[in-house]
């Protein structure tokens, strides 16, 4: 990415396309900035993600400013981030001036039907993608399983897991390591 106009319209193309969440975003990010361009690693990204995720506000936002701010400083990550907003805003003023005409059409709501699921695929990759690259011991399983439970059973805050499982993996590699 060269200039300023390359991250806002890689963004936007991103945005457009980023229907469900930041969590949706990641193969998209994955296919543009690590398969196709080779500006970050999978690591790398990955890390940025986490970033994104752990601070306050929107997870796409937020991983858009940091990746832009990367790549060209301040300007990079103002237009990464309007990039990144701009189709959602469009997309939003617009159906918020013909829903109520369209609102209870039967093909507005197969397509969205369609896009939840289109949506469910995306996140289930991504879960898959991240397991196989990053659970590669019975301690990460391990970590995995009950941040899943802490997440999923017990309603934990994200953010407190996420914490806490850097903390254990700290722990066990400082552990295992003497």
């Amino acid at each position: 990415m060269r200039n300023l106009k390359d991250l806002f319209v890689l963004f936007c193309k991103i945005g457009l396309f980023t229907f469900g969440g930041g969590y949706a975003m990641l193969p998209l990010l994955k296919d543009e900035l690590v398969n196709k361009r080779r500006i970050l690693t999978e690591e790398e990204l990955l890390d940025i993600y986490a970033i994104g995720q752990c601070t306050p506000g929107i997870i796409a936002v937020n991983t858009a400013t940091f990746i832009g701010y990367r790549r060209a400083g301040n300007k990079g990550a103002i237009a990464s981030t309007i990039g990144m907003i701009l189709p959602s805003l469009l997309i939003i003023t617009l159906i918020a001036l013909v829903l109520k005409q369209y609102m209870y059409n039967s093909y507005v709501s197969y397509a969205f039907a369609g896009i939840r699921v289109g949506v469910i695929a995306l996140i289930a990759s991504v879960v898959i993608d991240l397991w196989q690259k990053n659970i590669r011991s019975y301690a990460n399983g391990t970590i995995f399983v009950i941040a899943l439970a802490l997440l999923g059973i017990f309603n934990f805050s994200a953010v407190w897991v996420i914490i806490v499982a850097a903390l254990c993996s700290l722990i066990i590699g400082e552990f295992f390591k003497k």
